[in-house]
């Protein structure tokens, strides 16, 4: 019996998606629900399991192809016998083994040929990627197919990479909350000395009962609930000539995945402790790097907190994430000098930055947005308490 592997609903909205990667080859066994290809949309990739076990006989869209939901991408005989083993997959039969590495300083060496002429290199044919062997590549480099120009001179070869679907979409959409928000930044400053004081004084019992790190995320996340209950506007959106304002939190948090920047999102954070705040962030994390992340994960969000500081960002003016209306920057920790109470000392800082939609929210509740955060942090027991 036959069956057809069909692109499934990957998503609200999602109308297609590209073939990512195929994890099997025509003619080789598999396994129902065992993964046999990875698809990737506009908002996350997805694996795709196999719905009966039986031999891949024929393929339909190749990787790098694009596919609608619904469509019939490859067909399963659940009574045909593999025609491939295992170990022949290593390799496909149409690959080349792969050309010799040339060094910068030294031209590749000519074969010797009796009585003939030595042939000088040709580049390859214009518009043709050339082939190159899927062994030791990651999955990306299998997906995305290279085209290598030839160099003008040794040591300045010239790449060309496709973007992902992912990336598109990102850059897609940054383009576009340029064009229709109203954005604008202010910025404050915090001494994170309270954190770094409760975080040693507490993190290794917190650790031992949740066997989770207590982190400076959970503490931002819970201080952006108290300053959005503050601040309505800032956890609104604009539909048309009316304004949503949201009694829900469901805060975005913007990670570093395997293929790009994604932005999963905590649902109802004001009814989550700082526990479950740091594990909930830490499997979303580990998913995004292994591109694992479900759709829906990425979906919605009434507000969004980015951390530039983990890579050593000092300041900067981050974008919106539309329809929402602000976005929190968080940034290194540094001593500083501070004046406290006629003195100069020396605290631990973070510059922080709060991009806003300036048709739905003024300067002034900007500015109360962010002293609210400052005032949370510097004083964490007060979320404890909601004052």
């Amino acid at each position: 019996m036959t069956i057809e592997i069909k692109v499934p609903s990957v998503g609200e909205s999602v109308s297609e998606v590209t073939i990512d990667q195929w994890l099997k080859q025509e003619g080789e066994a598999i396994e129902r629900d065992k993964t046999v290809a990875v698809l990737e949309s506009e908002k996350a990739t997805v694996e795709l399991p196999a719905e009966a076990s039986g031999t891949l006989t024929k393929i339909l869209k190749k990787s790098g192809e694009t596919a609608q939901v619904g469509e019939t991408i490859a067909i399963i005989d659940t009574d045909g016998k593999p025609t491939v083993s295992v170990t022949q997959t290593a390799v496909p039969k149409e690959q080349k083994p792969p050309p010799p590495k040339v060094s910068a300083q030294q031209p590749p060496p000519v074969p010797k040929q009796e009585a003939q002429p030595k042939a000088e290199p040709t580049a390859p044919p214009t518009g043709r990627a050339e082939k190159i062997t899927e062994v030791n590549r990651t999955a990306e480099e299998i997906a995305a197919p290279r085209s290598v120009t030839a160099p003008a001179e040794p040591g300045r070869e010239e790449e060309v990479v496709p973007m992902t679907r992912l990336r598109r979409t990102l850059a897609r959409r940054l383009v576009e909350a340029q064009q229709t928000a109203a954005m604008l930044t202010t910025f404050n400053e915090i001494d994170m000395s309270g954190v770094m004081a409760l975080r040693k004084e507490h993190g290794e019992t917190f650790q031992q009962k949740y066997n989770v790190k207590l982190g400076f995320m959970s503490f931002f996340v819970k201080a952006s609930v108290d300053a959005l209950k503050l601040v309505p506007q800032v956890n609104a959106e604009i539909r048309g000539d009316d304004i949503l304002y949201k009694n829900y939190y469901d805060i975005a948090v913007a990670i570093g995945g395997g293929k790009g920047l994604v932005v999963p999102v905590l649902r109802n954070t004001e009814r989550m402790s700082f526990a479950e705040v740091e594990i909930a962030i830490g499997e979303l994390a580990k998913r995004a790097k292994e591109n694992k992340l479900k759709p829906e994960e990425l979906q919605g969000g009434t507000f969004t907190i980015s951390n530039g500081g983990i890579y050593g960002s000092m300041l900067s003016t981050p974008i919106l994430n539309p329809p929402q209306s602000g976005i929190l920057g968080m940034h290194a920790i540094q001593e500083r000098p501070v004046a406290r109470e006629g003195q100069v000392v020396i605290r631990p800082m973070m510059y922080v930055a709060l991009t806003y939609d300036h048709r739905l929210v003024d300067g002034r509740e900007a500015v109360t947005f962010l002293k609210r955060i400052k005032e949370a942090i510097e004083a964490p027991a007060r979320m404890l308490i909601e004052v």
